[in-house]
């Protein structure tokens, strides 16, 4: 961007948070969130939850990764306006409400409370209770509880439907990027929920470790985002490394669908009937 593109995008934007300060009451970011009819969505994360817990007509637009193959509810977005995560965009349509994830930054928040327009954060989810929890939340504040307690039942039946193996199977999650992930994600939850072993044992994400895999061998794969043609194999990845390679040769292997732990919501139940059933047929005979 070119310092006369910079000013002139600081312009906008303090123009439009002069028009938004100056409408009636649109500087009280006290308004009850559930009743807003307005609803923008910043990021595929919050696409989410605004899809699954509201009326189509209440969604004002959404983010442009709404209809990607990693968003879970893409096909309940076909047809739904979008916008970029800025704030000239964002402002110029007068939502009554703003919900998002990560969009828009770090100061997105105070950006647009600034603004008069009052957001819903949603939280970050390490396992299934965090879930489960936001869940609630973002149900209330969208003026969706009942919504929200029918998909918070459905996870519930769920799991307790699921099987508990406790076998020692030592699996590892890989994607195209070569990244894997130990304890303390919710990709670590779901993998011990379902009566399996994580092989990477070191906290938060990293490439894979292929020092341990020269010595010993996971048992079976989970591979994510594979389905995505804009992750595609590195040639000089991780992944295409001959310790690699040679791992996954002869070793069950579960292809995640993208859009089951793309973010943290209710849809990781998907993944984790995908690990479960595997864990049990390594108990068949």
């Amino acid at each position: 961007m070119g310092v006369s593109d910079a000013i002139i995008r600081s312009l906008t934007v303090s123009f439009v948070l002069t028009l938004c300060a100056c409408s009636a009451d649109r500087t009280d970011v006290s308004v009850n969130t559930a009743t807003a009819q307005r609803i923008v969505s910043l990021d595929f994360c919050a696409d989410q939850y605004v899809l699954k817990l509201v009326n189509p007509d209440r969604i004002l637009a959404l983010s442009p990764d709404a209809t990607k193959a990693f968003s879970y509810m893409r096909d309940a977005a076909q047809g739904v306006p979008t916008v970029r995560p800025v704030a000239e965009d964002t402002l110029v349509l007068q939502p009554d409400l703003i919900v998002r994830s990560y969009g828009g930054g770090p100061n997105a928040t105070r950006l647009f409370e600034r603004a008069g327009v009052p957001v819903v954060q949603i939280g970050w989810a390490g396992d299934l209770a965090d879930i489960r929890r936001i869940t609630g939340e973002v149900g209330a504040a969208l003026g969706a509880s009942e919504e929200a307690a029918a998909v918070i039942q459905d996870i519930d039946l769920r799991l307790a439907a699921l099987q508990s193996p406790d076998n020692a199977a030592r699996l590892l999650y890989i994607t195209p990027s070569g990244t894997t992930t130990g304890p303390g994600s919710l990709i670590d939850a779901l993998i011990t929920r379902a009566g399996l072993t994580n092989f990477e044992t070191t906290p938060g994400w990293r490439s894979l470790p292929l020092e341990r895999m020269v010595d010993v061998q996971p048992d079976l794969f989970a591979a994510a985002f594979f389905d995505d043609p804009g992750r595609s194999l590195d040639a000089w990845g991780v992944m295409r490394h001959p310790v690699a390679e040679a791992a996954l040769q002869g070793r069950p292997r579960i292809d995640f669908d993208s859009a089951w732990v793309s973010c943290g919501g209710w849809f990781a139940v998907d993944a984790l009937e995908a690990l479960n059933a595997a864990a049990q047929a390594r108990l068949q005979p």
